[in-house]
């Protein structure tokens, strides 16, 4: 498997090709946000972490819509999982993609896990799956945002993201942590 390397910001954002949930299909490049495409990966039917964070999102999709952003839920889940998840958590607005290649998760800087059973919610886990990152892309594809983490827990809220998001419009903020080879710049 690929190792593991973080998006920085200000790089052109990796490929991102998705079946979604009700048919079709979705391409990061074919994204045209006025100001940010807002990905967010989720670990799967299983997490009722994830259920909690993609319900707040399709509650707040209007504000999104306000502030030019686009948003998409994206998990390594089969279709018959992302199917069941768009059902039992009523995700009607929220576009939900799946089939997520764990090579594709490797290269947006997500970790991977190993299935450990049925989770609290009697959801069996997948043998392997992708954990949480929230991405703002923006319209060019580079990188804005990004979060990511090994685990369900302490995920950011999407009222701070569109507080952050208002701030950022407003003051016309740059991405930061572009910063890769300190080595070179210490040198300069």
């Amino acid at each position: 498997m690929t190792d593991i390397r973080p998006v920085l910001p200000r790089t052109q954002a990796p490929d991102l090709n998705v079946a979604t949930v009700g048919g079709g299909s979705w391409k990061l490049a074919d994204s045209r946000p006025q100001n940010f495409t807002l990905v967010v990966f989720y670990r799967g039917l299983h997490c009722p972490i994830c259920r909690k964070q993609l319900t707040e999102l399709q509650n707040q999709l209007a504000e999104f819509d306000k502030r030019g952003v686009k948003a998409i839920a994206i998990s390594s889940d089969n279709a018959e999982r992302a199917g069941k998840t768009v059902e039992t958590w009523k995700l009607d607005k929220l576009p939900v993609g799946y089939g997520l290649d764990l090579e594709t998760a490797r290269q947006w800087g997500l970790y991977v896990s190993s299935g450990r059973g049925t989770t609290s919610i009697g959801v069996e886990e997948p043998a392997l799956f992708s954990e949480p990152g929230l991405f703002l892309i923006k319209p060019d594809n580079t990188v804005y945002f990004a979060s990511v983490q090994t685990m369900p827990f302490a995920r950011p809220h999407f009222t701070d993201i569109l507080a952050a998001i208002d701030f950022v419009l407003a003051k016309d903020y740059p991405a930061r942590g572009e910063v890769e080879n300190l080595k070179a710049i210490r040198a300069a």
